[in-house]
């Protein structure tokens, strides 16, 4: 599997199931214990924290409510490398009648993006599948 590099950011690197943030790590282990916040993440602000309300491949408004509540003006969603997670119409709606903008991508790109956008200061959160 590819290991993606990032210059600016807090986001590091990415690779299957884990994220080097700050330089710590943040996955599953192969014994299924959690390293720093997990291979699923939230981002609001400049710290992560466990995106745990993630179950399945359907993302539902009670998993994304942790940003549609935050003080953001955009969420980035990063749908797994595969583009695996479905992000319903009514997810998305939720989250601009919240007042966000929405931006779902392959989860590298949406890394990448929410780096980029941090850095010039925007208010941005993600929301991040580390794998499929």
């Amino acid at each position: 599997m590819q290991t993606y590099k990032f210059k600016t950011g807090p986001i590091q690197e990415l690779s299957w199931g884990r994220f080097v943030i700050n330089g710590q790590e943040h996955s599953k282990s192969s014994d299924g214990s959690i390293i720093g916040v997990g291979k699923d993440i939230c981002f609001i602000g400049n710290q992560p924290r466990p995106w745990s309300e993630r179950k399945g491949h359907l993302l539902t408004k009670d998993m994304v409510r942790c940003v549609a509540d935050a003080r953001v003006d955009m969420v980035i969603i990063g749908n797994g490398f595969y583009g695996a997670l479905e992000v319903p119409e009514e997810v998305r709606q939720f989250l601009i009648s919240a007042g966000k903008k929405v931006i779902i991508e392959e989860t590298p790109k949406a890394c990448a993006r929410f780096n980029t956008l941090l850095k010039k200061g925007e208010k941005v959160a993600l929301l991040a599948h580390g794998t499929c």
